[in-house]
């Protein structure tokens, strides 16, 4: 078997719960069926059941169709369908009635899977080692699943064993601190590196540098959330994601070449910078993530804040004023000339072609229209990765971008589609997508590593050429030279962030974008303020087009401006989400977060 593709049945499941929920009667084992006696009993088994662990992960292919719909509350995408803003940017969100749906109830019930594995280990006919390696594999995923909690509701109940009806102080008593639930994470992720075996359970699992890469990126976010938020300890959580982060630096020094192959590859597997990565095959493991950024009603577009993020290739930001390659962003192509190449794999970049919506299309015969193919094709490698024009899953082209007609195949709503899953792995069939999910990648932890020890006083040129000029240099971009970066080097900037760090985060924003990652960021950071500003969109003029655009103040020109409403000020207890009210009606020691 060349990897594990993470394909497991929730049949399986339901019987095995099931069976580990019930007292035997009789200490009978059964023949016919999975159960506490069989499931327990040698290695091989124990793989099968932690295999369905790999669930855990919110992937392609998961309940979560897109990591991309994450990003949509922050301020560098949004819901280009939409003319309101998201109801947790809005403050309509509302406190969840039934726990079986949230993070919270799907967290817990991957915990007890978890225990009931811990718990049993020790009776288990194998070595010691082999012992030793599932309770890290398991730790690694309960550490994986605390972390979701702790992230969105600070402390929450520590579970360490399946819980029994006689647990009644754990099940009915009072959650537990965050720094309580904090120091388990970071405790069980430490001793997982050192249990786990190096080559896990074969390619593609779980293996020490799978779980560094999970401690890392715990760590970053715990230290940076504890040091905005006021808390302690920041620097315990800092160092560990330090030491974590460098640790896979040297283990993996190159990163992919190719940044659209890193989301858009038939295979991930032996890709430089790849640490985990679902794996999909034909016929047995699809998803519909490609065929979503294709459909003719999807509309995910990033903000005009999210496009400004792209420097020029001189390593300038397009705010600068004295930035010479920048020729603004009146002119559709001029705007992304000379930009970082991850703008093109991000956005299509602007063409015009002769075509009715069908397959078929010809050139207009104005070079300008097409400036953009032969730069598209160096850097995405060609077909099937992206190229123009743009077409949906069917084949069918988008005459041009931006386009703005509902009945054009592919089309955006403020002007900048987002597209970072475009391929045609699967030729003009729909929902039925290939490309692997990476899930761990070097691209973040270089990112990791930069911030926290920015953060930690240790961030100098030497780190900056390790971290993010290794990250410029596959987008083309000039590297950061420390001593050019002046408090005037971004007008734009947060006056509140250093502006070092402020290009550090600018770095994350570019790499990481649509991946699900920006509100978290925004929390941690304490600075979802920035979710609150006015989303703009492309420059535009009312004239050119036929359909009414929604132009900010309704100017005859101006930046598409979707949600006419500025949203209230992001209010403190926002940052913790709530817990679910069945959970406080079956538990009156439970507490809810404060303000909810």
């Amino acid at each position: 078997m060349k990897c594990i593709k993470f394909i497991f049945s929730i049949l399986f499941f339901a019987v095995l719960v099931f069976n580990l929920g019930c007292e035997e009667d009789l200490a009978l084992e059964p023949q016919d069926e999975l159960s506490e006696v069989t499931i327990f009993k040698n290695y091989n088994n124990i793989r099968t059941y932690a295999w369905g662990f790999y669930d855990f992960f919110d992937t392609f292919g998961s309940s979560i169709t897109w990591a991309a719909t994450r990003d949509l509350p922050g301020d560098l995408m949004q819901n280009g369908n939409s003319s309101v803003s998201p109801n947790y940017i809005n403050q309509s969100f509302e406190i969840p009635v039934n726990s079986s749906n949230t993070v919270y109830g799907e967290s817990y019930v991957n915990i007890r899977r978890v225990n009931i594995m811990l718990d049993r280990l020790d009776g288990a006919e194998m070595s010691d080692e082999d012992k030793t390696h599932w309770r890290g594999v398991g730790l690694f995923f309960r550490a994986h699943e605390f972390f979701d909690l702790l992230s969105r509701y600070g402390g929450v109940k520590w579970v360490e064993n399946e819980l029994t009806d006689v647990d009644t102080d754990i099940l009915f008593g009072p959650r537990d601190s965050r720094d309580v639930v904090a120091n388990n994470i970071l405790r069980d992720l430490q001793e997982a590196i050192l249990s786990i075996k190096e080559e896990g359970d074969g390619p593609n699992t779980v293996n020490p540098n799978v779980a560094r890469a999970l401690l890392a990126r715990f760590g970053l976010f715990e230290g940076t959330w504890r040091k905005y938020h006021g808390l302690s300890d920041a620097e315990k959580f800092l160092n560990s994601a330090i030491t974590a982060s460098d640790e896979l630096i040297q283990e993996f020094p190159n990163l992919h070449p190719n940044y659209d192959e890193v989301f858009n590859s038939l295979d991930l597997g032996g890709r430089e910078g790849i640490i985990l990565y679902k794996h999909f095959v034909i016929d047995e493991l699809t998803h519909r993530v490609s065929t979503n950024t294709r459909s003719t009603n999807n509309k995910y577009d990033i903000t005009r804040k999210g496009i400004d993020k792209f420097l020029t290739k001189n390593g300038m930001p397009v705010t600068n004023p004295l930035n010479p390659q920048f020729q603004g962003d009146r002119d559709f192509y001029a705007e992304f000339r000379d930009r970082d190449d991850r703008l093109l794999i991000l956005s299509p970049p602007p063409y015009k072609v002769d075509g009715d919506g069908s397959r078929t299309w010809t050139p207009t015969g104005n070079p300008a229209d097409a400036e953009y193919f032969p730069i598209l094709e160096a850097i995405t490698s060609g077909f099937p990765y992206k190229q123009l024009p743009d077409r949906n899953w069917s084949l069918r082209v988008t005459g041009e971008v931006p386009n703005f007609d509902r009945l054009v195949p592919t089309r955006t709503g403020n002007g900048y589609r987002f597209w970072k899953i475009w391929n045609d792995h699967n030729e003009a069939v729909s929902s039925r997508d290939l490309n692997d999910d990476p899930i761990f990648r070097m691209g973040e932890i270089l990112l990791i590593n930069a911030e926290a020890k920015f953060e930690m006083d240790q961030f100098d040129q030497g780190v900056a050429n390790t971290t993010i000029n290794a990250l410029r240099a596959r987008g083309g971009v000039a590297p950061l030279i420390l001593a050019n970066i002046t408090a005037d080097w971004d007008p734009l900037r947060d006056p509140s962030v250093d502006p070092v760090l402020w290009e550090i985060r600018r770095e994350r924003a570019v790499e990481m974008m649509g991946e699900g990652v920006r509100v978290d960021d925004l929390r941690r950071w304490r600075k979802m303020d920035y979710a609150t500003e006015v989303k703009l969109g492309r420059w535009v003029t009312q004239a050119d087009y036929a359909i009414n655009l929604p132009i900010q103040n309704g100017a005859p020109e101006g930046y598409i401006q979707l949600v006419p409403l500025t949203p209230p000020a992001f209010p403190d207890f926002y940052y913790l989400y709530p817990l679910p009210s069945d959970e406080l009606a079956l538990n009156p020691q439970l507490q809810q977060n404060p303000g909810w």
